[in-house]
């Protein structure tokens, strides 16, 4: 089974942090600062280092006068929750380099960083097949850095199966984690029943929400031409379409301005919208494009 993410990629994700303007107001202990007293951080005491500790909080002028590694603790520090929506369905599994499989890739650097970060993750996968109820479960509440490489086991194991209900997938997730924290939404956000409904219950839980709108070359960019026959993979219903010059200009413009009435309707509810393709590097959309958009620094 080959690796989700790269060893030397992960390298470079261990130095980013989740952004999240609104913290959590959990009482479950962890590493992050919470905003529950002010903006300010203020300092608390030292604790020995011990390995597996985060660097980037060792106090370097202290150890050079005293030669022993010590970590800085701050007054109130709290885990922040962040939940993973990630699409399963069968249309997911679309494209020359599926959706599904650049969808994991994006879990899998999402989870990471926050569990460098000594935060509290759960991947809610949608809809879920008879096969794969166990799996969820070790999919739950998973905490700290040394339990990633279980974590990227069990998002490998995932499968793109069935027909999904975006809104009601994202509903039940907005009432099953009422906690603020950070949310993100890995689809293609083609349902045909829409996704407002869902992503506005999300918006009014108070979390930061990322929607990652995930497509494949195929789909934004078609080549096909001539007498096509059209299967939908999640209902199996078919067309028969004829593709022309006229026709594929039409269904570009079709396809560009439902990605844009997508991050218009994100952009009014303070949702954070990012639009992939699934043969992007993915160093590239982590690193740069998530980076710009307001995901992590």
């Amino acid at each position: 089974m080959a690796a989700l993410i790269s060893p030397e990629l992960l390298k470079r994700l261990e130095q980013l942090q989740l952004l999240a303007s609104r913290r959590s107001k959990s009482t479950a202990k962890g590493e992050r600062r919470s905003g529950a007293r002010g903006q300010s951080v203020e300092f608390a005491d030292y604790r020995n280092y011990v390995p597996g500790d985060d660097l980037r909080r060792i106090d370097w002028n202290l150890y050079g006068r005293l030669d022993r590694l010590f970590l800085k603790l701050y007054e109130e520090e709290r885990e922040l929750p962040v939940t993973i929506f990630i699409d399963a369905s069968e249309s997911m599994s679309f494209g020359q380099v599926p959706k599904f499989d650049f969808a994991r890739q994006v879990a899998a650097a999402v989870g990471y960083v926050a569990l460098c970060g000594f935060d509290r993750v759960t991947v809610e996968p949608f809809p879920l097949g008879d096969d794969q109820v166990g799996l969820v479960g070790e999919l739950r509440q998973v905490h700290g850095r040394k339990s990633s490489i279980r974590f990227f086991e069990n998002l490998a194991k995932l499968k793109a199966v069935g027909t999904a209900d975006l809104n009601q997938a994202l509903r039940r997730g907005a009432m099953k984690h009422r906690m603020p924290g950070v949310s993100v939404v890995l689809s293609d956000f083609l349902d045909p029943a829409g996704y407002e409904e869902g992503l506005k219950s999300l918006a009014h839980r108070g979390s930061e929400i990322h929607a990652v709108q995930i497509l494949s070359p195929e789909e934004l960019e078609p080549s096909a031409y001539g007498d096509l026959k059209v299967i939908d993979s999640e209902t199996g219903a078919e067309q028969e379409v004829t593709f022309g010059k006229y026709r594929l200009k039409a269904y570009r413009a079709t396809v560009q301005n439902y990605c844009q009435r997508l991050q218009e309707f994100c952009r009014a509810r303070g949702v954070r919208y990012q639009l992939a393709c699934s043969d992007t590097p993915i160093a590239d959309l982590l690193l740069k494009a998530m980076r710009t958009g307001g995901m992590w620094r």
